[in-house]
């Protein structure tokens, strides 16, 4: 006789916008390394992720914080740990936090390229409209070019009061679109006797800003043959820059602090990386999108190929500087 063995719980995701005054941006990073730090020992947590503010399109910086289940997260929630944390953070944040909860799909918690999060908070008594609301939006919605995916979350009594709507589109351009469309206005308007408030933020979730060149309209690029790409770039340049620039003269010419110094060395290597890794990605445009029936010989020559560049010149470094 078959038993039929219940699903595991889904875990869930807190995610946090915030934004910081830019005169703290540095120490907010300092602050959410120790919040990092204090938040790996509670029960239930799974993982973290953090997107820092991409200007103009995200100018939050935002939390992305997974437990096993919606018990764990409302415990850190509620701990007096946290509530500490956030008392020594509130001098440097402008505004108040957008904290929500979300139930996770089967990978986890996964941005697309650009996404946003908007609450709403619903009148009392109006749910049941609303709701029937959501339906009218999620079938319009599911039209609109460069989306790919979208949840609706109902508020978590206790936690949050808000309806949250994550919608997961390819670009910028199509998330705009959308928004601005004359088909969402017009529901948007339709909803307003039913709402109290209603805000938006937008976040991106990654390196994709460097990778435009190499978009489809077959989805998104792996996340690994990114940061794959980004590190080729990114460790001869921190190297290169360190060895001829920041040892001999910003830290024993100049004098600087290491914090300081290494500042600087971070605005040169964002700026090079951000122009190098385009460029690269346009000839290993092989790789980021194989063709089909060869994804897997494909994708082992080109982590190989990569890996051996890695090897390379971690050789030549050692053995030339």
């Amino acid at each position: 006789m078959k038993t039929d063995v219940p699903n595991p719980a889904p875990s869930v995701t807190i995610v946090t916008q915030t934004r910081v005054r830019p005169e703290h941006n540095e120490e907010f990073a300092r602050w959410q390394g120790e919040t990092s730090s204090t938040i790996s020992q509670f029960a239930g947590f799974l993982e973290q992720r953090l997107l820092p503010p991409n200007p103009p399109l995200q100018v939050d910086w935002v939390i992305l914080q997974r437990f096993a289940s919606l018990a764990d997260a409302q415990r850190w929630l509620g701990s007096a740990e946290r509530q500490k944390r956030i008392a020594g953070a509130a001098p440097m944040l402008v505004g108040r936090d957008d904290v929500h909860i979300v139930q996770d799909e089967a990978s986890g918690i996964g941005p697309a390229p650009v996404s946003t999060i908007i609450s709403t908070r619903v009148k009392p008594g109006k749910e049941a409209e609303y709701l029937a609301w959501v339906r009218k939006i999620a079938a319009a919605q599911s039209r609109a070019p460069g989306l790919q995916g979208y949840r609706f979350e109902p508020p978590v009594p206790g936690v949050q009061e808000d309806f949250i709507a994550i919608l997961r589109f390819d670009t910028e351009a199509n998330l705009k679109a959308w928004l601005n469309s004359p088909v969402r206005q017009a529901l948007i308007a339709e909803a307003e006797p039913l709402t109290e408030e209603t805000h938006a933020r937008t976040a991106s979730s990654g390196f994709e800003q460097w990778f435009r060149d190499a978009a489809a309209a077959d989805g998104p690029l792996p996340v690994w043959k990114m940061d794959m790409l980004v590190l080729l770039m990114l460790y001869p340049i921190v190297f290169l820059f360190g060895h001829f620039v920041g040892t001999p003269l910003l830290d024993r010419l100049f004098g600087l602090p290491f914090a300081a110094s290494l500042f600087l060395g971070n605005i040169v290597s964002v700026g090079l990386t951000g122009f190098l890794v385009p460029w690269v990605a346009g000839r290993f445009g092989w790789w980021l999108r194989p063709a089909p029936g060869r994804q897997v010989r494909i994708n082992l020559l080109g982590a190989a190929f990569i890996s051996a560049a890695y090897a390379a010149m971690v050789f030549v470094f050692l053995h030339l500087f």
